[in-house]
């Protein structure tokens, strides 16, 4: 475990193959939903002077910590405001699986107010003075690439969203011309969390909603691919995988490039 907790920065830093740029600067946001504080953590170029394109990063089912972050500063490195969406509330972390579970529970079973908690994010970052509020997206990991799918078939202005081994399934199936984003699916194709037959039922969706969307298959990977603190046994239905890791990376750096091309 201590070796792939090392190996993330290195992954991160030969993923993103970065020009120079300014220091990137970090810090912990309050926000609202309704009477709940939410605690988000931005990430930005403090030396870009222009207004630029953000995205949302939404945390797996343990909440937003250290593995969202490192992602959220990777992205402010490509030129992007990052901004880590906290839909938990302040405080809110969970420290187990059991509590982790309980948790993705109550947003799983109520999506209008899963929706509702990424939305705030949504305004939240809209309101920074050095956003360009008509270039927004949405990305999300596990737990959190189900929410950035709501925010999606919410019909929410925003350029794309991507999800990172994400749910696909939800209880409201959109309608044609409600969903206005782009739609990338990054997903293992060995996952047994996330199966063939939500796989099946959200292309269906995507086809039937008429939405503009792609979903890439990585070979030999399951569920959190993604993230080291996955470990490496593939059997227990979890594991990091390097080379998907980096693929999906650059599938999404990608996709950015062509959403928010002025």
């Amino acid at each position: 475990m201590k070796i792939l907790n090392f190996l993330l920065p290195v992954v991160l830093a030969a993923a993103l193959s970065l020009p120079s740029r300014g220091a990137i600067r970090t810090k912990v946001l309050e926000y609202k939903d309704g009477d709940v504080t939410l605690e988000g953590y931005l990430a930005y170029d403090e030396a870009a002077k222009e207004k630029r394109p953000a995205v949302l990063i939404v945390h797996d089912w343990m909440g937003l910590g250290s593995y969202v972050k490192k992602r959220a500063e990777a992205i402010a490195g490509l030129g992007y405001v990052a901004f880590g969406a906290d839909i938990y509330g302040q405080g809110v972390r969970p420290s187990t699986g059991e509590e982790a579970a309980r948790q993705a529970g109550i947003y799983r079973q109520d999506r209008a107010l899963m929706r509702r908690r990424i939305q705030a994010a949504l305004a939240e970052v809209r309101n920074l003075p050095f956003v360009d509020g008509t270039r927004v997206a949405a990305m999300g990991y596990c737990f959190g690439g189900g929410v950035v799918l709501e925010l999606a078939r919410s019909g929410a202005d925003i350029r794309g969203a991507v999800t990172f081994h994400g749910s696909l399934d939800t209880p409201h199936p959109v309608n044609a011309g409600i969903i206005k984003a782009k739609i990338l699916v990054l997903h293992g194709a060995d996952d047994p969390f996330v199966g063939q037959d939500q796989v099946l039922a959200f292309e269906k969706e995507m086809k039937a909603a008429r939405v503009d969307w792609e979903l890439n298959l990585y070979s030999n990977a399951v569920h959190s691919f993604t993230n080291p603190d996955a470990g490496n046994d593939p059997s227990k239905g979890s594991a990091y995988n390097r080379e998907a890791d980096l693929r999906s990376w650059e599938a999404m750096k990608a996709f950015f490039e062509e959403i928010f091309r002025p």
